[in-house]
């Protein structure tokens, strides 16, 4: 369990929590048992709850896996309290790590993103996650250059598995960011105690990043589509011939 202070709050960041870091936080800011079973219970959707002592959030984030070379969803937990954000994932999130580091070590930058409340440093953070979207969608459209090069190159017969590989990688993008939508038009458009309203206009920009990753997804999913059937028009024809 990590901790960031700042003189208004602190970030407590839960990595594959254990029962003893549960029950810490759980005492300390009297999370309600359903939030606590939360955090030992995979959710496949995104969903925001609010309790009397604290409100809760699960999103999912587009994760690349070396191994299977594709992205995969990594659920975040997210529970925020009048005097504390908490935080809780099971996988590694590079950005998240990264961003609690700096504001670790910098206390300027606790300045800058903790002056204000949890709720405040919520919005920088899906902001910095959905805006590291953008790379990860960099490297697809290069792959899909060098797919492209390679079939006019003569190399369909090589590029059929590649071609596929991409198509599950823009699939599962796909799958974990349209659900987002969702909590992001709930907290923008609903009441909740534990974000104040004038973060509303932050949220609601944060919808419009969701939809520029969405319209780049949908533009990748077409050219893939198109890259497979050009391929295997050309796949064909040599066969044909031979």
């Amino acid at each position: 369990m990590l901790e960031v202070r700042s003189d208004k709050f602190s970030w407590i960041d839960l990595k594959q929590p254990n029962a003893d870091d549960v029950l810490i936080v759980q005492k300390r800011f009297k999370l309600h048992p359903l939030v606590v079973e939360e955090f030992f219970t995979p959710t496949l959707r995104p969903k925001a709850s609010e309790y009397d002592t604290c409100m809760y959030l699960t999103i999912h984030i587009p994760l690349f896996n070396t191994h299977s070379k594709t992205t995969q969803p990594g659920e975040l937990d997210i529970v925020i309290t009048e005097n504390a954000l908490i935080t809780s994932h099971d996988q590694d999130i590079l950005q998240l790590a990264d961003f609690f580091n700096e504001l670790k070590i910098s206390k300027k930058k606790r300045s800058y993103h903790m002056h204000q409340s949890p709720a405040s440093l919520l919005r920088y953070i899906l902001e910095m996650l959905f805006e590291s979207c953008f790379p990860k969608l960099d490297h697809i459209s290069q792959r899909l250059d060098y797919i492209e090069k390679e079939i006019f190159d003569g190399h369909e017969k090589e590029m059929v598995r590649e071609i596929s590989l991409t198509k599950r990688d823009i699939l599962n993008f796909r799958r974990t960011m349209k659900p987002q939508r969702s909590v992001l038009e709930s907290i923008a458009q609903k009441e909740y105690r534990f974000i104040e309203p004038e973060l509303k206009a932050y949220f609601q920009d944060l919808i419009g990043t969701n939809i520029r990753i969405w319209n780049s997804l949908e533009s990748t999913k077409e050219t893939v589509e198109s890259l497979e059937a050009t391929n295997n028009s050309l796949l064909s024809n040599k066969l044909n011939l031979t």
